[in-house]
C-alpha cells in the first residue's frame, strides 16, 4: 500500500502486529480503501506465507451458490451436482480465506461459518461426513456489523468470534497527504501502458484539484481519475492539466438550439418563418468569446471571486475555469478559499 501518512501508517502497523497471531481479524473501511491488500499484507507476514490465499467476495455470488462455494458439495446435493465439489475452505486448509462484503452472508450461512471459525469444521452441501481445516479467516465490510447485530440482521456471536481485532482503513479523504504519491505512481502505471518515455507531471491547478477532491470513491477512483486524464491528454511532452473528475459530464448538457422556437404558434396565427438574416458584424466567434466572458464576469462577481464556487456554479471543473479566466484576461481576479 502506497502512502506516509500518519493515518495509514498506523493501521498498517497494526497490521503488521496481528499477522502472526493466528485469530480472525475484521477489516473494515470504504469501498476502494484497500481491504483486499490488507488480507494480502495479514497473511504473507504471517507464518501462513506459503499457504494458500483464497479470496470470496459474498456479495458477488447468488446466496444459492454461496455455500456450495464456501463449504463445497456431495453429489446429488442439488441439480446438476453430478460429483463432489472441493469449497474455498478445505482448498484454503493452512492458509488463508478472505471473505469480503460479509454483510450481505444470510443469518443460514452465518452459523455455518460460525462453526467452522470456531472449531474448524463443516460439513460439504448434501454430505454427511464432518471435516476438519486449518484456515484463518480475515473478513472486510463496509458496513456497521453493531447496528446489524442489533436489527438482528446479523449473527451477534459470528461478530464476537470474528472481532479479535478490527482494522479501521482511513478514507483518502483522511490521508489527503498520500494523494500526490498515489496520483504519481497510477500516472507513471498509465504513462508506461501508452507508450510514453515518460510523465511529464501535474500542472499546479491540476494537482490541486486532485487534492480538493473528496474521493468518494477513495484510492480506487484516484486511480480511474488519473489513467482517465492522462488518456485524455494529448501532449505526452507537457504537463497534465486537466483532471477528467466526472466522465459522465456532458458539454452539451446545458446546450439548446437557437434556431428552435419556444413552442409553436397559436391556432390561426400561423405564419411561415421569415428568411434568416445573414450574420453581420460583430463576427460570430467573436460574438461567443464576448457572450462567454460576460458568464465568466457576471458568476465571479455573484460568488466574490471565489473561483471553485465559480466553477460549480457554472458547471465547470477548477480548470477550466482557469482556462477561461486567462483566455479573458481575467486572471486577476484570484481567490479560491474566499
Amino acid at each position: 500500500m502506497i502512502g506516509n501518512s500518519i493515518t495509514l501508517t498506523e493501521a498498517l502497523e497494526q497490521v503488521s502486529r496481528l499477522a502472526p497471531i493466528q485469530r480472525p481479524v475484521l477489516v473494515i473501511g470504504e469501498r476502494g480503501t484497500g481491504k483486499e491488500l490488507v488480507a494480502e499484507r495479514l497473511h504473507f507476514l504471517s507464518p501462513r506465507w506459503d499457504g494458500p490465499l483464497l479470496k470470496v467476495n459474498c456479495a458477488a455470488i447468488a446466496e444459492t451458490l454461496l455455500e456450495s462455494e464456501l463449504f463445497g458439495h456431495e453429489p446429488g446435493a442439488f441439480t446438476g451436482a453430478s460429483r463432489t465439489h472441493q469449497g474455498r475452505f478445505e482448498r484454503a486448509d493452512g492458509g488463508t480465506l478472505f471473505l469480503d462484503e460479509l454483510a450481505t452472508m444470510s443469518m443460514g450461512l452465518q452459523e455455518k461459518l460460525l462453526r467452522v471459525v470456531e472449531y474448524g469444521e463443516f460439513e460439504r452441501l448434501g454430505g454427511q461426513t464432518t471435516l476438519q481445516v486449518d484456515v484463518r479467516v480475515i473478513a472486510a465490510t463496509n458496513a456497521d456489523l453493531i447496528a446489524l447485530a442489533k436489527q438482528g440482521k446479523f449473527r451477534a456471536d459470528l461478530l464476537d468470534r470474528l472481532s479479535f481485532d478490527v482494522v479501521h482503513l482511513p478514507p483518502l479523504r483522511h490521508r489527503l497527504s498520500d494523494v500526490p504519491e498515489l496520483a504519481h505512481h497510477f500516472a507513471v502505471q498509465m504513462c508506461s501502458e501508452l507508450g510514453w518515455e515518460l510523465f511529464p507531471g501535474f500542472t499546479d491547478d491540476a494537482a490541486r484539484t486532485l487534492l480538493q477532491h473528496p474521493w468518494p470513491g477513495n484510492v480506487r477512483e484516484l486511480k480511474n481519475v488519473v489513467e482517465r486524464s492522462i488518456a485524455r491528454w494529448t501532449d505526452p511532452d507537457a504537463q497534465v492539466a486537466e483532471v477528467v473528475l466526472n466522465p459522465f459530464e456532458s458539454p452539451y448538457a446545458d446546450w439548446t438550439d437557437p434556431t428552435q422556437d419556444a413552442g409553436p404558434p397559436s391556432a390561426g396565427h400561423l405564419q411561415p418563418h421569415p428568411p434568416t438574416p445573414p450574420f453581420t458584424t460583430p463576427p460570430f466567434t467573436e460574438a461567443v468569446a464576448k457572450y462567454e466572458k460576460g458568464l465568466v464576469k457576471t458568476a465571479l462577481e455573484q460568488q466574490h471571486n471565489h473561483q471553485g464556487r465559480t466553477a460549480e456554479a457554472l458547471g465547470l471543473s477548477y480548470d477550466q475555469l482557469r482556462g477561461l479566466l486567462r483566455k479573458h484576461q481575467l486572471t486577476g481576479r484570484r481567490s479560491r478559499t474566499g
